[in-house]
């Protein structure tokens, strides 16, 4: 990233660089609303969060025409706290956390739209669910009963890992289980996978190549963050 370049510019780069069909979320994690309003001014509107509270926050103070995703791992406790206004949920591994976003949603009479997210990293410290588990849940007699949600695609995050050909494998695997899925034809008024969010900055690219259609960039367009 060239530090001389701003905020702007590295985000008019990147959305040069992007194809139309695919979404940019800047990630915003730990950057103060100062920063973040740099982006929005120029132009950028969707923004990825890794913490539920400091999401909440941005948002109580920032412009409403703003889509949050959160992008992180979601503790179930910590639903409620973004159930009001969140555009996005990326990381749903479980049937329990849906249930817990359903719940939340409805108090709000809102439909959330989710990601399943799919485990394809070799590290098992990465959070996910496996074909046979996405499956098992979307094909459940209590799925098409949660009228708050929607389950609008799948996200991945690959190894992190200089082996372009393990993450090349990873991106594959995950592009083609979405294309899977969806000729399935599961039938749920609260299912229309057309989102498949996977890449980051390092990555994004080989993403795309692969059937990305939302990219997660946070660094290339802020710079290193700041670790709080």
């Amino acid at each position: 990233m060239n530090s001389d370049m701003s905020i702007a510019q590295h985000l008019q780069q990147i959305k040069e660089a992007l194809p139309e069909h695919v979404t940019l979320v800047a990630v915003s994690k730990t950057k103060p609303t100062t920063t973040i309003m740099e982006a929005y001014e120029a132009g950028q509107r969707v923004f990825g969060e890794n913490k539920v509270q400091e999401m909440a926050r941005k948002w109580e103070t920032m412009p409403k025409d703003i889509q949050w995703h959160m992008i992180g791992h979601v503790q179930r406790n910590k639903v409620k706290y973004m159930a009001p206004f969140v555009s996005l949920i990326h990381g749903v591994d479980s049937l329990k956390l849906l249930r817990e976003i359903n719940k939340q949603a409805q108090r709000h009479d809102r439909m959330i739209d989710c990601l399943m997210q799919i485990h394809i990293a070799e590290e098992s410290t990465k959070f996910g669910m496996n074909e046979a588990e996405v499956t098992s849940l979307l094909s459940s007699e209590e799925f098409p009963e949660m009228k708050n949600i929607k389950i609008v695609g799948l996200m991945g995050m690959a190894t992190f890992t200089q082996d372009q050909q393990q993450v090349q494998k990873e991106f594959a695997y995950l592009s083609e289980l979405f294309e899977r899925l969806k000729s399935d034809h599961l039938e749920a008024f609260n299912l229309k996978l057309e989102t498949l969010s996977m890449g980051m900055s390092g990555d994004y690219k080989l993403a795309i190549e692969h059937g990305s259609t939302m990219v997660r960039i946070g660094s290339s367009i802020f710079g290193i963050r700041n670790y709080e």
